[in-house]
């Protein structure tokens, strides 16, 4: 038997945001102060990945034979985010209102610091190597991987509590997505009573220094459980 099985009551598919003005620039756009501005939503090309992403994700759903009304769509704060989940909720034909979409703040970006905010994309790449090294190790004012991964699973746990067999799509970020990826691959492995016994088993530096194995694209679909 599939251990995920009684890991959660809901299932759960993840999108990371289409490709945005950010990703457009190559800049880093991580705080909340910047990252809720319509100047860093989607651009033209992350709509169509978005409206994609929505067809795929319906496809998806009638394969599994789960009705649309079935779903939910938790997403992060950010604009980008937030434009991304409206753009999918229009092709599934769903309200962007309570109860069908929700946003939930705990699904945000990783902040980065201010050392690397609205910097180089090209910074990234010595983030992730801190990180390989110590996950638990914060960016200068920053968030650890172990830091996002606390309130993923607060997130998780909130989104459990109030909806029941449903199909929930999680709208968030690369790097969120990338964790909640690799600690549900770990949790799946483990032997706790719970989804948050399990998670806080996975949460040692073997596993979270892997998280860019789990990497996406702007604007990728994937099953998470």
């Amino acid at each position: 038997m599939d251990s995920s099985a009684s890991l959660v009551g809901n299932r759960y598919w993840v999108l990371r945001h289409g490709k945005s003005i950010p990703n457009e620039r190559g800049l880093i756009v991580s705080s909340m102060e910047n990252g809720v501005l319509s100047d860093y939503q989607l651009a033209p090309d992350g709509v169509a990945q978005a409206q994609l992403a929505g067809q795929s994700f319906l496809e998806q759903l009638k394969e599994s034979k789960i009705s649309v009304d079935k779903v939910r769509i938790c997403y992060s704060p950010f604009s980008r985010t937030t434009h991304t989940a409206r753009v999918v909720a229009q092709v599934l034909n769903l309200p962007f209102d309570a109860p069908h979409c929700k946003m939930i703040e705990a699904l945000r970006e990783r902040y980065f610091g201010p050392t690397f905010e609205l910097k180089s994309h090209d910074k990234y790449e010595e983030i992730w190597a801190l990180d390989e090294k110590d996950p638990f190790q914060r960016p200068q004012g920053g968030e650890s991987v172990d830091d996002v991964v606390s309130r993923l699973t607060v997130a998780m746990e909130l989104m459990e509590a109030e909806y029941q067999r449903c199909a929930i799509l999680v709208v968030s970020h690369g790097d969120p997505l990338q964790m909640l990826q690799t600690i549900f691959h770990s949790a799946k492995q483990q032997r706790g009573d719970g989804l948050a016994e399990r998670i806080q088993m996975s949460r040692v530096a073997s596993v979270l220094s892997q998280h860019r194995n789990f990497a996406l694209l702007t604007g990728e679909l994937r099953p998470l459980v």
